[in-house]
């Protein structure tokens, strides 16, 4: 039955080196987590003014918004142990084996106070009940009673903080999101084009790139991008840089990476008759 603890991922203390500097942009929602970070790392400064810290925090935002960095820099400011596991993780065939996974998480985080559980994807099991019929939905119901259940169990001001993260905060289920449990909403948005410059300097720090390339320009360029996005770029950009024998990224790789991303590969075309016929496509797409 060693199955029932589920694939926990404990990341120690120490082992944490993220920190609020890793994360370009969200100003509003840094200075928002500073205040939690005191409250965890001083709790008997809350406890002298009677207050209380969160329970738990819900981080919600598009893809790639930087939910999950965010989370751990949170853990990394505060200098405790930070468990990190998915939603999906806690849902099985057999009923009752995401409720047991949920009461022995707990219990292990519990010992190690303060500490941060976090929740990838919560959406996976924090669904609104009674939306379905079968195992599966009972499941992942009684997995969400266990969640509610031990929110409720431990004191206000333990230690304990609960993060989860979704794109779809509009199926969760509301007793998850009252008062008392995951009581404060983050709002993770795209980043903007002061934003992305931050961001694309930050991750090219891991790349040799030419003094040529500008990061302003590329920026400007991208918007729409998120951060997940920008890394991307800048990867695939030392792809074609290596492809071509080159030990620097140049700015014609970064521009073959982009268009690679939006288009996608180049087309090899055998005669002209293929390269007419695409472009009568393309062209009457764009006058209809």
């Amino acid at each position: 039955f060693k199955f029932l603890d589920g694939p926990n991922q404990l990341i120690k203390s120490d082992e944490l080196n993220t920190t609020f500097d890793d994360v370009a942009g969200l100003e509003e929602v840094k200075e928002e987590l500073n205040e939690i970070v005191s409250f965890i790392s001083d709790i008997k400064s809350l406890d002298r003014l009677g207050g209380r810290a969160p329970k738990g925090i819900i981080l919600s935002g598009p893809p790639g918004t930087g939910k999950t960095l965010i989370a751990r820099a949170i853990a990394g400011e505060a200098k405790i142990p930070f468990f990190n596991i998915s939603g999906s993780e806690f849902v099985e065939l057999f009923i009752g084996i995401g409720a047991s996974r949920v009461r022995n998480l707990f219990e292990k985080a519990r010992k190690m106070t303060p500490c941060i559980i976090f929740i990838d994807e919560i959406d996976a099991i924090g669904t609104q009940r009674g939306k379905g019929i079968g195992i599966g939905n009972d499941e992942r119901e009684q997995t969400l009673n266990q969640i509610l259940t031990e929110l409720d169990g431990f004191e206000n001001n333990s230690g304990l903080l609960i993060i989860g993260a979704t794109n779809r905060i509009e199926v969760l289920d509301q007793a998850l999101l009252r008062p008392g449990r995951f009581e404060k909403i983050l709002t993770l948005e795209m980043p903007n084009k002061k934003t992305r410059f931050k961001i694309l300097k930050i991750h090219s720090l891991s790349y040799p790139i030419d003094v040529g390339v500008s990061l302003k320009l590329w920026s400007s360029m991208t918007s729409g991008f998120s951060g997940a996005e920008l890394k991307n770029l800048l990867n695939e950009s030392a792809i074609q840089a290596a492809r071509n024998n080159k030990k620097i990224v140049m700015s014609q790789d970064v521009e073959m990476a982009f268009e690679r991303i939006l288009l996608g590969s180049r087309k090899k075309f055998v005669n002209d008759i293929q390269k007419r016929l695409l472009a009568y496509r393309e062209i009457s797409k764009a006058i209809i």
